[in-house]
């Protein structure tokens, strides 16, 4: 994935009813342009499906837990670009001190959040993890 696709599929994140028009133009590129790579990135299924997002309070009994991420050598990108294509990371940050990224994880449920830890730590790349649930929160 180059820095198109990584664009692209932030575009996305932020807003994925976006038409193809308005991701061109957004992008700088052609509509055929986004046309080829959307195709590409669901056949190679980095982009596996498309959601909404909704406000933490109108779904008071979903999961959500933060995942410290320790990354091996010079495959930050890489990794960030799997973790980009994981439907359970809703938000992902770079950070500083122990983990070098921070992933912000939804689950309906204990199992769905036990499939998207275990498909996280699959990802070549990825030297640990540190998982916390959030129980409340107060803003």
């Amino acid at each position: 994935m180059d820095d198109t696709d990584q664009r692209l599929i932030s575009l996305l994140r932020q807003n994925a009813r976006l038409n193809i028009a308005d991701l061109a133009h957004k992008l700088g590129v052609s509509r055929g342009t986004v046309n080829n790579r959307l195709r590409k990135l669901e056949d190679q299924q980095v982009i596996l499906g498309y959601t909404v997002r909704l406000r933490p309070e109108s779904e008071p009994d979903r999961i959500r837990a933060w995942m410290g991420i320790q990354v091996e050598g010079n495959t930050t990108r890489q990794v960030i670009a799997s973790l980009l294509g994981e439907p359970g990371v809703v938000a992902l940050h770079d950070t500083n001190g122990r983990w070098d990224l921070l992933a912000e994880i939804e689950a309906s449920s204990m199992r769905e959040l036990s499939d998207v830890l275990e498909r996280v730590r699959l990802i070549g790349g990825i030297r640990g993890t540190e998982t916390n649930i959030h129980l409340t929160t107060y803003r």
